[in-house]
Parts: C-alpha cells; structure tokens; sequence
C-alpha cells in the first residue's frame, strides 16, 4: 500500500512505496509510453495517448478515457534509473528509486508552490488519485516481474 503525506509546511505531497521489482524495471514503468498506458490512470483504465520525449526540457501527454483533462508536463531532470523530475499544473514531481535487495523503494513527491495551490491539488484530488495510481503501478510492476 502507498503511505502517503501532506506537508502543508513545504506544500508537498510525499508518497512512500516499496515495489517488488528492480529499479530498472520501475524506471521503465515509468518512462515508456507503452507501460505508462497500462497504469498511469488512477481509474485503472488504459490511457487513450500517452506520448514521451524523454529528455531534459522533453515534454509529456497522458490522455485518459476523457474523464478529466490531459495530464502534460516537462522533463527537468532524468538520471537513470535513479530519479525524475518533472514539472506539470505548475507544480514539481520528483521520483526517486533506491535499489534494496530485490525492491525498489519508490519516493514521489509533487512540490506545490503555495499553500493556495497545495490546497487546489487535495481540493481535484491529486492525493488520492495519485496513491491509487502507484497502486497500478506496484501491480503492474509485481505482475511484469512474475
């Protein structure tokens, strides 16, 4: 299950995972489009596009089956297979994979640059949907790994 925190100090939000699966694998799932569709939608749905130009200053398009807007964004740091950095709806994600034996523990957090815009995001329910969508994750990851 994802552990999920809000800081309304920093406006962050900080999810905490272990994943059975290499960090490599966990990487992948989050960096090829054709894996990112099979999980990336907190409904459980495929996305309907999903397009990645995986570099620095790269952008990104998640469409879902048009239950609520397109997700897009800009890669602003990749080391592989470590961490991401991406900035979308004006906020900054971060994930961070740490190798440990067989698992990978998985950090995300989305930095929000107020307490007004931290607020918006629980308000559209980025916390909750963002939790259940590292829940697919960690099964399609643990169901690639089986």
């Amino acid at each position: 299950m994802t552990k999920m925190i809000i800081d309304r100090d920093t406006f962050t939000i900080t999810f905490h995972r272990t994943l059975r699966a290499s960090r490599d694998d966990v990487f992948d799932a989050w960096t090829e489009p054709e894996q990112l569709t099979q999980w990336w939608d907190p409904t459980g749905a495929r996305l309907a596009k999903c397009v990645v130009d995986l570099r620095v200053s790269g952008a990104f398009y998640f469409e879902n089956q048009g239950h609520s807007a397109p997700f897009q964004g800009v890669y602003r740091l990749i080391e592989r297979p470590t961490k991401l950095v991406f900035e979308a709806l004006g906020a900054v994600g971060t994930v961070t994979l740490e190798a440990d034996g067989g698992t990978t523990r998985m950090q995300v957090s989305i930095r929000c640059t107020s307490a007004e815009h931290l607020e918006q995001f629980v308000k559209i329910g980025a916390d909750v949907n963002t939790a259940r969508t590292l829940d697919n994750l960690a099964g399609h990851v643990g169901n690639k790994a089986a």
